[in-house]
């Protein structure tokens, strides 16, 4: 009887132990595995209910997304929890998101973590429910796109401290984005809406749901790209990936006119980390000029903000030398910033080879979702590997490639506007200038990290 006792004790004495750990390990349950307390639903009427310990998401015809909402907010927080889904469907984990009246009549929006188990790959990606689309595509972190498992449970992680927004799939670095948009807002569960010729009752499971507010320390910086979107701003995993700043977003350091030894005098603005090409009268090099950088560059990767004005027209060139003369825009492959819908440039070359992010005159982008409205901000992206091989890309997608010098390359080049330029593109090193064409385009965090 008396050993009986000293195990009873023991036992006793090891489970309050556990839960103490448990408890003073910040970790707080946002599902209490019974019912649906401390959530609300919003938008659509998907149905979400408890089985065995889990809840169970399914979708109905004819509604909206719906959403399974955290009574409370959360601003800095790591969140887990496992999730299970049929394959044809997609999701998704809000977070710091809102709904109120004054929005689309309640519409949720803010982040979150995709669920995708299609071909795309995109699980662990963050797009910007109802507001800005896609803040983080897998395509910019292709190793992240094997993480998920169809068919089996799979751990989210999100972490949210700052601006700082990372997530995880399975363990694996899937996205990271610095922005400021949102600094708290529930949490929520997503039965995504579906297609007519889609059949009802698809179903999604979530469990070990758990979050810690207080203490919480970030996960170590990995090397996985980040997309920044506060302005001017390098975090500590951009400085430890190779970024710097190329306009310091204050003065004009760094920076002259092309064919010139100062910056114009007139002709562009800096406001507000911000600097801008003033309208004048549409021409290419007529007012300030273009701008270019005191220093050359050979292989890297280059990422810029900008801002159209209605009907405006700019461009970003890369491997600028300033050998062909001194009239008119400096020549280099040419990464186009241009008001499609309003500019007439839009219309001439060749099968769209003019409009934005294309490569100038030579070759189309696929643009797809990814353009901004004219007022808003988008994030252009260069890829010069020293292979050759370049890239562009907008707001996260990819929307060409190519590789300099060859056949392809030269066959574009002889059906151009620069057939008859000596070797054009294919310096092994040159400037990055920033185009005035005579129309009001704003710039910002343009930064660079050489390969």
């Amino acid at each position: 009887m008396k050993k009986q006792l000293i195990l009873l004790l023991s036992i006793v004495t090891m489970a309050a132990t556990s839960c103490s750990q448990k408890e003073s390990d910040g970790w707080k349950e946002l599902f209490n595995g019974k019912d649906l307390t401390g959530w609300k639903q919003l938008n659509g009427k998907a149905i979400y209910q408890v089985v065995d310990g889990e809840i169970v998401g399914t979708t109905v015809s004819k509604e909206p997304n719906s959403f399974l909402a955290t009574e409370d907010n959360y601003g800095d927080f790591i969140l887990e929890l496992e999730l299970f889904l049929d394959n044809n469907m997609n999701s998704g984990i809000q977070f710091r998101s809102l709904s109120s009246e004054d929005y689309q009549n309640g519409r949720v929006h803010g982040y979150q973590m995709e669920v995708d188990p299609s071909e795309r790959a995109w699980s662990g990606g963050i797009y910007d429910e109802g507001r800005r689309g896609w803040l983080y595509t897998l395509d910019l972190n292709p190793a992240g796109k094997s993480a998920f498992k169809v068919n089996d449970w799979n751990t989210y992680r999100i972490e949210c401290i700052g601006n700082t927004i990372r997530t995880w799939v399975n363990g694996v670095p899937t996205a990271h984005v610095v922005d400021d948009a949102t600094s708290e807002g529930f949490i929520a569960l997503q039965v995504h809406s579906i297609y007519d010729d889609q059949q009802p009752g698809q179903q999604i499971r979530w469990r070990n749901i758990r979050i810690k507010t207080e203490n919480i320390d970030p996960t170590p910086l990995d090397s996985i790209e980040v997309i920044n979107l506060v302005a001017n701003n390098l975090s500590e995993q951009e400085v430890a990936n190779g970024y710097a700043l190329l306009w310091n977003g204050e003065n004009t350091e760094g920076w002259r006119g092309a064919y010139s030894d100062k910056f114009p005098e007139s002709g562009w603005t800096i406001k507000d980390g911000i600097l801008s090409v003033e309208a004048s009268d549409g021409g290419e090099s007529t007012n300030g000029g273009d701008i270019v950088t005191e220093k050359m560059f050979k292989a890297f990767e280059l990422k810029f903000d900008f801002k159209l004005s209605e009907g405006a027209n700019s461009g970003v060139k890369y491997f600028v030398t300033e050998t062909e003369g001194n009239e008119g825009s400096a020549i280099g492959l040419e990464y186009q910033i241009l008001d499609d819908a309003l500019h007439p440039d839009a219309k001439m070359g060749r099968d769209g080879n003019r409009t934005l992010a294309s490569l100038y005159d030579l070759m189309t982008s696929e643009k797809g979702r990814s353009v901004k409205k004219i007022g808003e901000w988008n994030q252009g992206i260069i890829k010069v590997l020293p292979n050759n091989k370049v890239e562009h890309w907008l707001n996260s997608f990819k929307v060409l490639e190519y590789e300099r010098g060859s056949d392809a390359f030269l066959d574009l080049v002889e059906k151009s506007k620069y057939k008859d330029w000596d070797n054009f593109g294919l310096a092994p090193e040159g400037r990055i200038l920033l185009q005035d064409h005579g129309d009001a385009v704003s710039f910002r965090s343009v930064k660079i990290k050489e390969l």
